[in-house]
């Protein structure tokens, strides 16, 4: 589990790349700059961590491309000390890039093998979340609502509107919105209930799931 100057010299490339891909956000670099994605893949990718693409991790999932980690942060507009729900945990390389910007996380993962993993791994390499969750993403966590902002990363076919019910006013929620294609959408709560949209363009993310147990 080392992080060693090949490791941060391959991830200053890869900042480099993500700012010629048009991504401005000088503490998303940072923090993309910071955590060392080779340590969420397997070690014999290593060779991969750092080029911007996406990859197999377990349960038929994938760790996000790097591009698509920065814009969705980048469009989240984080700020030290905001409380985010990050739907879908994954692999928890984009939790790690939230908390190494000074939120405050709290992820949801539906999908029990990675949930357990990423729960052990996460705090072994330095990031604690405030709260790991075992469950359906679809119905966010109440519990701790509201949100600055929610972070959607698999594509959902549609909006779930628990998630925009767990915005605060002025919240942002980045959703993947769409079955085999999603169109990157953020929704802004102005008031109790009144929302801005602006879409930013298609992506693939694997699906949502809907807990069917």
């Amino acid at each position: 589990m080392k992080d060693d100057f090949k490791h941060k010299g391959m991830r200053k490339k890869l900042v480099e790349t993500l700012i010629k891909k048009g991504i401005a956000d000088e503490s998303v670099l940072d923090a993309i700059n910071s955590v060392p994605r080779h340590l969420f893949m397997d070690s014999g990718f290593v060779s991969h961590a750092y080029v911007d693409k996406a990859f197999p991790i377990a349960a038929d999932q994938t760790i996000s491309q790097p591009y698509t980690v920065a814009r969705q942060t980048e469009l989240l507009e984080v700020k030290k000390g905001d409380k985010i729900l990050e739907i879908g945990t994954g692999s928890g390389y984009q939790t790690a890039v939230l908390l190494e910007m000074g939120a405050v996380v709290y992820s949801i993962e539906r999908q029990n093998e990675l949930f357990k993993k990423t729960k052990l791994f996460l705090p072994k390499i330095g990031y604690r979340p405030k709260k790991l969750i075992f469950g359906d993403g679809y119905q966010g966590y109440e519990e701790e609502a509201p949100y600055d902002g929610i972070i959607v990363t698999a594509g959902a076919p549609s909006v779930p509107k628990v998630l925009l019910s767990q915005l605060a006013i002025g919240g942002r929620l980045v959703i993947p919105v769409g079955r085999s294609l999603q169109i990157m959408t953020v929704y802004m709560r102005k008031g109790p209930k009144e929302f801005d949209k602006k879409e930013y363009g298609e992506y693939r993310f694997v699906p949502l799931l809907e807990d069917k147990n």
